[in-house]
């Protein structure tokens, strides 16, 4: 006799198999609190729990543990709400209900519902105004600023009249950038839970952007240099967003690099990952601002980067797109010895390369 169906036995196949058919994430666990039965949500949701494993090898949360035993001994229903912060973070509500019989312990069953994209989307309303206000603000001074001075003193003024209008033109493009940024970062924090599964060639797009950029490099007579693997370079990724990860970039590296300078590009390959790097030969980021780069907002120099038409929000971009593609950004400099910004990211699975293929 299955131990975990002790006091419901006749039942014990019906169950599992009404478990196994559910389009909800739901996991059954015996009065010891091993999984006898998962839907194909659960396994999903959380591909580390596995039939006949305690669920406690996966899911260590202490309050999540305890209501599991409550529940198993003295029967009922509970609620728990269950944070998870590696690899991303992520929220689940957690339905707890006991499976009635007898006996000291009973079976549960587990419902999971994730709240992880309702809880992101609550924290990108919230952020999305705090900054948008702060950052919106300064702009939008000057350009209330200037048509009040061409509605009065400057109503006659040709001159005047052209120069601030060229302002103005300048201040709202900067607020449309911003807004731009503003709404790419909030898609890709939306969406940061799900890891993108298409098959994409790093060595493809570096080469797309590169060419892309060069008008933009010959501006500043910086030469950009590309190496990378005559074979493709696959990982599983959203190309749209690798596009935007190797664009901020490159584009940076231009802008606050050394005029006259070169910008290296080097894509390389590896037997469990990829990464594509950028470095430049500018003057280089002090040691105590490099923790800070990718938060939103930061500038090293404020003025600078403001006169080169940044937004503030360029690496906390590439860092979110990053983590979604469940890699890794490493920032390397020195005062006086550029910069170099390298994302790792992990090779395509053989399974997933021989589905695409």
């Amino acid at each position: 006799m299955d131990r975990m169906f002790d006091v419901v036995d006749p039942q014990a196949p019906v169950t599992a198999a009404l478990v196994e058919a559910l389009g909800s994430a739901v996991v059954l666990l015996d009065a010891q609190g091993v999984a006898q039965a998962l839907s194909p949500a659960m396994l999903a949701l959380i591909p580390a729990l596995e039939k006949g494993q305690p669920l406690t090898l996966v899911l260590r949360d202490p309050d999540l543990i305890d209501a599991i035993e409550e529940v198993s001994r003295h029967g009922g229903r509970k609620i728990v709400e269950l944070i998870e912060r590696v690899p991303v973070e992520r929220t689940f509500r957690i339905h707890i209900a006991a499976l009635k019989g007898g006996g000291w312990r009973r079976a549960v069953m587990l419902t999971f519902e994730d709240l992880s994209e309702l809880r992101v989307t609550e924290r990108m309303r919230v952020d999305f105004v705090a900054n948008a206000s702060h950052e919106l603000r300064t702009p939008l001074a000057s350009l209330l600023g200037f048509v009040e001075t061409l509605q009065g003193p400057a109503r006659n003024d040709t001159g005047a009249r052209d120069r601030f209008l060229s302002i103005m033109r300048e201040q709202g493009l900067r607020m449309a950038r911003l807004v731009d940024d503003l709404l790419s970062l909030s898609r890709i924090e939306l969406r940061a839970h799900l890891a993108p599964e298409t098959p994409v060639d790093l060595a493809g797009i570096s080469r797309e952007i590169v060419d892309s950029l060069t008008l933009m490099a010959r501006e500043r007579n910086v030469n950009l240099r590309l190496e990378m693997p005559a074979e493709p370079v696959k990982v599983a990724g959203d190309r749209d967003e690798l596009l935007r990860l190797m664009e901020n970039l490159v584009e940076n590296a231009i802008k606050y690099g050394r005029e006259h300078g070169e910008v290296f590009i080097e894509v390389a390959d590896g037997p469990a990952e990829a990464s594509v790097s950028v470095r430049d030969d500018g003057p280089g980021i002090a040691p105590e601002h490099l923790p800070r780069l990718t938060e939103r907002f930061y500038r090293v120099d404020t003025a600078a980067s403001r006169e080169a038409g940044g937004t503030g929000l360029g690496l906390a971009i590439v860092k979110h797109i990053v983590l979604r593609h469940r890699g890794r950004l490493t920032i390397e400099s020195a005062l006086g010895q550029g910069a170099t910004f390298k994302a790792i990211l992990p090779r395509l699975s053989p399974q997933s390369r021989s589905t695409s293929a």
